[in-house]
C-alpha cells in the first residue's frame, strides 16, 4: 500500500517538494486527519476545518520558519501545528503536558507567536517585520486574521501604523462570517457585500492552471503576475484607505487559487492585503451545518456527532446556566437590565436573554474595551447593564473599567465567567488575575460565590447596587447546591462561618470552600466562605486572627496581590500578631490540563489544603510571620 501524502510531511519543506497538482490530495487528508484526531481529543473543530487549503498554500509559497506566519486567533492553527511535525503527537492536544491548543513559542519554531487571544496578529506581524528590516534580515511576514478578529480596535490600530512604520507586510484575512457567534458589525457588512457583489477569482484558478506546465516540477518560488481585483476598483477602498493594496475575495478552499494568490503576493513589496472567503466546518456536513456547537468540542463520535446538541447534565447546572437563567428572570422583572457581551454569546450563557431580548442584548464583536465603555454609556442613561466576559478577556479592558466606570461610580454589573482555573485552554485563559486587579481599585464590590446558589444571590445582589460590582464564577458545574428561584440581597461585605474549629481558621473565597471544609473536617479547622473580596468582612477577620493561631487564605486566583493578601492588610492594619498562609495559584503561569489535575498538582484539593497546613505548623520558625505558600514539588520552577 503506498503511504499517504501526509504521512510524508514532517515538515514544511517536504510539503514545498511536492508537485501542485498534489495540493488537493493533501488538504483532503489533512481535514481527515483533523476530524479524527480532534473527536478523540477535544478542542477547537470547525475553526480548523475551514483553514486546512489555506495552511497548506502558506507553507507552501513562503519558506517557514524563515518567513514568519502569525496565526490570529490561535483556534484555526491546528492543521499548522500537524504541518510543523506535530502531527505524531496531536493525539495530547489541550492534555496536561500535551500540546497546547493555541499556537505557543516554546513549543516550535514554527510558532511565531503566541496568539490564544484575538487582534494581535497585525501589531506582532509588523513588529517583526520592523525588527528584520533593521536588522538587514530578508524575511517575508504574514498575519493571518479572522474577520472576527478585525472587528477589535487593535486590527485598526496596527494596520493605522502599518504604512507609517515602513514595513512590507501581508495580510490574510480569513472571512468565514464567525467568530464563534455569528459575526456582527458594519466590517462584516462590508466584507458579505464584497462576497456579493464579486466572483471568488475565478481568473486565479484559471491562470494558475494554465501555469502548471512551467511549474510543474516543484512550488511556485517565482512571484508571478500581480492579478487584476476580483471586485470592483472600490471593493477594497476601506483597507486601501490604511496603504494597503487589496486582492480578492479569494476561494479559501480552492487550493490552486490560493497558492496563486499568495505567489502572486509574496513578493511584493509595501502592504499588501488579500481577503480569503471559507467555511467553519468545511467538509463535515455537521460543523457546516452548526459551526457554532462544533467550534469548541469534547470528545465525540465523528459518526454520530454530537449527543443531545451538547447539553448539559441538567442535574448540576453549570455557574453559566445559572447566569444566563438568572438574567432571563431579572429582565422579566426590570426592563431597564441590558446585557452585553464581547463577542462571546453562546460561552457565556446569552443565547435564551438573546433569544426573548433581542432589543435589550449587544453582542458588540471581540471589542472588549469598547464592551466596558458601552455599558457605562447605557449606565449614564438610567439602564442597567450587565457584562458578561470571560476573566481572562476582561484584562484587555482593565483601563476602560477604571476609568470609565469606576472612577464615575457607574452601575455596570460584571458577570466573570472563567475565573479560576480554565482546563485545557491553559495559561491564556485561566481567570488567575481578576480578584487582584479588581480589589485594588475603588467604587466596586467584588463577590466570589462559593456554589450555585450564592452565585444567583450575588448576581441580584450585584444589579441592586447603586455602583459598579462584580459576580467572579468558575467555569463548569458547582457543587450541585439546589438554587432558589426568589431573588434575594445578600447583606454586603459579610461572610459565613462554616464550620466551628481551634487553632486553625481557613478563609475560603469561592468554590475552593468545598474543599476547605473537607480540610476543615480533618484538622478540626474553622472554616469560612468569605463571599466578599471586597468589602471584606474585616471584623470577623479580626476576631478569627484574635482567636486562633494560624490564618489560612484559599483561593483560586494569584496569591500574589490576591484575596489572601487583602486579609493580611486587614491583620496587620489590627496590629495583630498571628501566623498566615496564603494558598492560591503560584506566582508563575500555569500550563493546560483538567481542572482536577491542575488542582491536585497545585496543592489545591482537601488533602493538599491539609498537607500545606501541616508543613506550616510543623515548622521551626517561631516567628510571628506571613508566608506565600508554593506546592512543595513546584517551588523551584
Amino acid at each position: 500500500m503506498s503511504r499517504s501524502l501526509l504521512g510524508t510531511i514532517d515538515e514544511p519543506a517536504d510539503l514545498r517538494r511536492l508537485a501542485p497538482m498534489q495540493l488537493r490530495g493533501l488538504a483532503d487528508e489533512l481535514r481527515t486527519f483533523l476530524l479524527a484526531s480532534v473527536s478523540r481529543s477535544g478542542g477547537h473543530l470547525a475553526s480548523n476545518l475551514g483553514t486546512v487549503e489555506l495552511t497548506v498554500a502558506l507553507h507552501y509559497v513562503f519558506d517557514t520558519p524563515h518567513d514568519r506566519i502569525v496565526w490570529d486567533v490561535g483556534h484555526q492553527a491546528y492543521a499548522h501545528k500537524v504541518l510543523t511535525g506535530r502531527r505524531e503527537a496531536m493525539s495530547s492536544l489541550r492534555q496536561m503536558r500535551g500540546l497546547s491548543g493555541f499556537p505557543r513559542r516554546e513549543e516550535s519554531p514554527y510558532d511565531t507567536f503566541g496568539t490564544a487571544h484575538a487582534s494581535t496578529s497585525i501589531s506582532a506581524a509588523i513588529g517583526m517585520a520592523a525588527g528584520a528590516q533593521r536588522a538587514g534580515k530578508r524575511r517575508r511576514v504574514v498575519a493571518v486574521i479572522g474577520d472576527g478578529a478585525m472587528s477589535a480596535g487593535l486590527a485598526f490600530e496596527a494596520m493605522n501604523n502599518a504604512a507609517h512604520a515602513g514595513v512590507d507586510l501581508l495580510v490574510v484575512l480569513n472571512d468565514n462570517g464567525m467568530s464563534i457567534s455569528p459575526a456582527v458589525g458594519a466590517l462584516h457588512q462590508h466584507l458579505s457585500r464584497l462576497a456579493r457583489q464579486a466572483p471568488r477569482a475565478p481568473h486565479l484558478a484559471e491562470s494558475w492552471r494554465a501555469s502548471r506546465m512551467a511549474v510543474r516540477s516543484g512550488p511556485l518560488r517565482c512571484v508571478l503576475e500581480q492579478p487584476e481585483p476580483a471586485a470592483s476598483a472600490s471593493a477594497g477602498s476601506l483597507f486601501e484607505h490604511f496603504g494597503f493594496d487589496y486582492t480578492g475575495p479569494v476561494d479559501g478552499h480552492d487550493v490552486d487559487a490560493l497558492v496563486m494568490a499568495l505567489g502572486a503576493t509574496a513578493g511584493q513589496p509595501g502592504l499588501r492585503f488579500l481577503h480569503v472567503r471559507t467555511r467553519k466546518g468545511q467538509g463535515y456536513q455537521r460543523a457546516e451545518a452548526d459551526p457554532v456547537l462544533y467550534h469548541g468540542v469534547a470528545r465525540f463520535d465523528p459518526q454520530q456527532g454530537i449527543a443531545g446538541g451538547g447539553a448539559c447534565n441538567a442535574k448540576r447546572p453549570s455557574f453559566t446556566q445559572v447566569f444566563g437563567e438568572w438574567l432571563c428572570d431579572m429582565a422579566a422583572c426590570d426592563e431597564r437590565v441590558v446585557a452585553i457581551t464581547p463577542a462571546m454569546r453562546e460561552g457565556s450563557g446569552l443565547v435564551e436573554f438573546a433569544r426573548r431580548h433581542p432589543d435589550r442584548y449587544f453582542d458588540v464583536g471581540i471589542a472588549e474595551q469598547h464592551a466596558v465603555t458601552f455599558a457605562a454609556g447605557l449606565a449614564c442613561e438610567g439602564r442597567k447593564p450587565v457584562v458578561a466576559i470571560y476573566s481572562t478577556f476582561l484584562q484587555r479592558a482593565y483601563d476602560q473599567l477604571i476609568h470609565d466606570v469606576q472612577l464615575q461610580n457607574l452601575p455596570v454589573l460584571l458577570a466573570i465567567d472563567r475565573g479560576g482555573l480554565a482546563g485545557a485552554d491553559g495559561p491564556t485563559h485561566h481567570g488567575a488575575y481578576d480578584l487582584s486587579y479588581l480589589r485594588c481599585v475603588p467604587n466596586i464590590t467584588v463577590m466570589v460565590p462559593s456554589d450555585e446558589n450564592e452565585c444567583r444571590r450575588m448576581l441580584f445582589t450585584g444589579i441592586m447596587l447603586d455602583g459598579p460590582a462584580a459576580v467572579r464564577y468558575p467555569r463548569g458545574a458547582g457543587a450541585g447546591v439546589a438554587v432558589e428561584r426568589p431573588m434575594h440581597m445578600m447583606r454586603v461585605g459579610r461572610a459565613q462561618v462554616r464550620r466551628d474549629g481551634h487553632r486553625v481558621a481557613i478563609l475560603a473565597f469561592g468554590p475552593l470552600l468545598h474543599e476547605a471544609l473537607g480540610a476543615g473536617d480533618r484538622l478540626d479547622a474553622t472554616v469560612v466562605d468569605m463571599r466578599f473580596v471586597k468589602p471584606l468582612d474585616e471584623t470577623l477577620i479580626l476576631q478569627l486572627a484574635r482567636s486562633h493561631e494560624l490564618i489560612v487564605t484559599l483561593e483560586d486566583n494569584a496569591v500574589r496581590g490576591g484575596a489572601g493578601s487583602a486579609v493580611a492588610e486587614v491583620i496587620a492594619a489590627g496590629d495583630l500578631a498571628v501566623r498566615m498562609l496564603h494558598l492560591g495559584l503560584p506566582d508563575r503561569f500555569v500550563e493546560h490540563g483538567e481542572q482536577a489535575q491542575l488542582l491536585t498538582e497545585l496543592g489545591l484539593t482537601r488533602e493538599g489544603i491539609v498537607a500545606a497546613i501541616s508543613r506550616r505548623e510543623r515548622s521551626a520558625s517561631g516567628r510571628i510571620a506571613s508566608s506565600t505558600y508554593l506546592p512543595e514539588p513546584l517551588a523551584l520552577q
